[in-house]
């Protein structure tokens, strides 16, 4: 690989090479922003999250084929008051209105004021201030158009009423997603490019160093969404959520090899009159680092398609993508752009070649260096002992399965949501369907022992029979839970319910099959296969990142001390992540996504801040000592790591300002592990780790006289 990437380096690296990878690069852009769809055209709010073939999927394919049920999007109507009971006559006025106004969009509305005092007793809350109006909207309404009508029907009742109507149910949830993220997106790319420019700009008090990477980001992030768009045209699932992450990843690691490149190329400008020849010897030593650093975010990224949860596959082809084009435009568009600036890329501190390279180490980063190669087993016992301490509160970690409870307080769908929880029973938020399926037909007695044997098990509040089908074969019931239906008690008692199902009909003296469907079976699927993606996720991850650091140190022993000690970074990330997001946020229970989305990406990024180490470390032993190439491998690399992880940390964190707790977390999460790898594991416990358990020899050398 090493030659292959030397004879790319070289030619981009030249004057013609410099101007034709720039040329090919804004025709790219061009060309596929001329005949290429944008990815925003395909992006959705929410995606599928189960596979075909988990339980409450097969449960709610049989309660489709037996029950003769709307294809259209349910809504929930929720009509409130906070001052005094809704007359019915007002409600079938106002329901009247909507429903004629918006009769082509909505398929169905439940004529609630139209039904019997008996019948309307249950869509009416005690105190009579809150009303429930089931709606079903049409198939064919995207949720942009569903965002529209709700948006007319808020502001028609407003203006015509003082009583309040909250749109919630699937419909009201996926038009305020699409509303939310269309105006965090705007916020979030705005976020990110200014925070990282007056970092740059800060950091290296150079304008151009601040432009060129934004520059390059800007290219790459144009090529990256028509090709999206090109996939999504084709049928890929474009999840709103996924490419918001996506820009983030994209904008941090361009900025990240940035910051490698030309910290390189400024050394190597003084030992090189000449800007290409300087850019050919920078490329050479970091050209392989830099491409494997992308390797091992790609290979993260590719690892997802093994996973079983949709929002997690749903990652794979987009970051997969982003990966390659970013790995490609590391070895291209990068060194050609810092080339074509030059020493004018620098201004006002440009290197002169014959200056001291002194100039190009950080004198912290040299005490620490000195400190970890005098003391290395007190470095790495202090550390050692600080991370597991941190890893310790992990124990901590409680899961929230309640996903409307992750979207902002004023939400309209989440406030009709709380409303309903409020006045009417937790369990009949989301009540379970229960569908038998029989070998023959089932006698009403066998139905009564059936809806008794159900009602006895856990949590369990009521159980009502909805009807038969297939001449008496198939039986449906409608279960409801003392508790919320996203609560963890409830999704127990329902594992426990579906494990139990062939006692319970064996015990109800019938032959046949229990099918459970409905948001609280769907949870149990959901929890189940997402702590096997964990075991797969990590486990391949792991491996497979493994398997490239042994292809680029040639050393089998500093590759699994490298992965040691990014797996107990992220460890101590997640715990003190936990701890710190309940005491200064007051999130006590997060969604149980964020510890894969936290390991895959902290493992992926962590680990290229060790390859650059490690990198330094064999270029510089290959003329000094083990110690002294230490001292100064972490003096040559700690200020630009410790500016590249500040920036990415600051970049992840950006991700604060979203609206969906989920994304609030993750950032958070990411923020403090890279910081820890930068400052911790990368600054001290990785470089007391080498000296310790490296033996003072020459570094290993390849056929052609180099290093990896």
């Amino acid at each position: 690989m090493n030659r292959w990437l030397h004879v790319l380096t070289d030619r981009v690296a030249t004057k013609k090479g410099t101007g034709w990878t720039l040329i090919i690069w804004l025709a790219a852009v061009a060309i596929l922003g001329a005949v290429a769809p944008s990815a925003k055209e395909y992006e959705v709010s929410s995606i599928e999250t189960l596979p075909d073939e988990a339980q409450s999927m097969v449960a709610a394919k049989k309660a489709d084929q037996y029950a003769s049920t709307s294809d259209g999007v349910p809504a929930i109507f929720v009509f409130h008051s906070d001052d005094r009971p809704i007359a019915k006559d007002e409600l079938q006025r106002l329901v009247g209105h909507i429903e004629q106004t918006h009769r082509d969009a909505l398929e169905q509305v439940v004529p609630v004021a139209s039904l019997p005092p008996q019948a309307m007793a249950g869509f009416v809350s005690e105190d009579g201030k809150t009303i429930v109006v089931p709606a079903v909207y049409r198939a064919t309404m995207e949720s942009k158009d569903i965002q529209t009508v709700n948006d007319e029907i808020r502001k028609w009742v407003k203006k015509e009423s003082d009583v309040a109507i909250y749109i919630t149910g699937p419909a009201g949830i996926a038009a305020d997603t699409l509303a939310l993220f269309s105006r965090a997106d705007m916020v979030l790319m705005l976020s990110t490019v200014g925070l990282i420019l007056v970092l740059l700009i800060v950091i290296y008090r150079s304008p151009l160093l601040a432009l060129i990477p934004l520059v390059a980001a800007g290219l790459v992030y144009g090529v990256v969404m028509q090709l999206l768009g090109v996939l999504g045209k084709a049928g890929l699932v474009i999840s709103k959520q996924t490419v918001s992450i996506m820009s983030i990843l994209l904008f941090a690691a361009i900025t990240d090899y940035s910051l490698f490149i030309f910290s390189r190329y400024r050394e190597e400008l003084k030992r090189h009159e000449n800007k290409w020849q300087a850019m050919k010897w920078a490329m050479r030593e970091t050209g392989l680092p830099v491409f494997f650093s992308g390797g091992t975010v790609l290979e993260a990224m590719l690892v997802l398609f093994f996973a079983k949860i949709g929002d997690y596959r749903n990652f794979a082809p987009t970051f997969a993508l982003a990966m390659a084009v970013i790995m490609i435009a590391s070895v291209t568009l990068l060194p050609a752009l810092f080339t074509l600036f030059g020493r004018k890329a620098f201004w006002p501190n440009i290197p002169r070649a014959g200056e001291s390279d002194e100039k190009g180490t950080s004198g912290f980063w040299q005490k620490i260096g000195r400190f970890v190669v005098e003391k290395p087993l007190l470095t790495v016992a202090l550390i050692g002992l600080l991370l597991v301490v941190m890893a310790g509160h992990t124990t901590a970690l409680r899961y929230e399965y309640d996903l409307i409870k992750s979207f902002p307080d004023d939400m309209p769908s989440r406030q009709g949501y709380e409303l309903l929880e409020q006045h009417f029973a937790k369990g009949e938020l989301a009540p379970t369907t229960v569908l038998f399926e029989g070998k023959a037909k089932v006698t009403p007695q066998q139905l009564e022992q059936l809806q008794n044997q159900l009602e006895k098990q856990p949590l369990v509040s009521e159980v009502r029979p909805t009807g038969t089908a297939d001449e008496g074969r198939v039986a449906t019931f409608t279960l409801t839970f003392r508790e919320s239906p996203y609560d963890v008690k409830t999704i127990d008692a329902m594992e426990q319910i579906i494990d139990r199902k062939e006692t319970i009909v064996k015990q109800s003296g019938l032959d046949g099959r229990l099918y459970f469907a409905g948001e609280t079976a769907a949870k149990v699927d959901e929890r189940a296969l997402n702590k096997r993606d964990m075991i797969v996720i990590v486990s391949l991850e792991t491996l497979l990142i493994l398997l490239l650091l042994i292809g680029l140190t040639r050393s089998v022993k500093r590759s699994m001390y490298m992965m040691a000690t990014i797996l107990v970074s992220f460890a101590a990330a997640l715990g003190v992540g936990i701890w710190l997001a309940d005491w200064l946020f007051g999130i006590g229970a997060v969604s149980d996504r964020v510890p894969i989305y936290a390991f895959v990406f902290l493992v992926a990024l962590g680990i290229d801040y060790n390859i650059m180490l490690i990198s330094r470390f064999q270029e510089e032993w290959r003329t000094h000592s083990l110690h002294e190439a230490v001292k100064q491998a972490v003096a040559h690399t700690g200020g630009v790591i410790s500016s590249a992880g500040l920036i990415l940390a600051a970049t992840f964190a950006v991700l604060m300002t979203q609206p969906v707790q989920l994304l609030f977390v993750f950032g958070f999460l990411v923020a403090i592990g890279i910081l820890l790898d930068t400052f911790l594991i990368r600054g001290m416990l990785l470089p007391g780790l080498i000296v310790w358990l490296e033996k003072e020899r020459e570094a290993p050398a390849e056929a052609d006289g180099e290093t990896v």
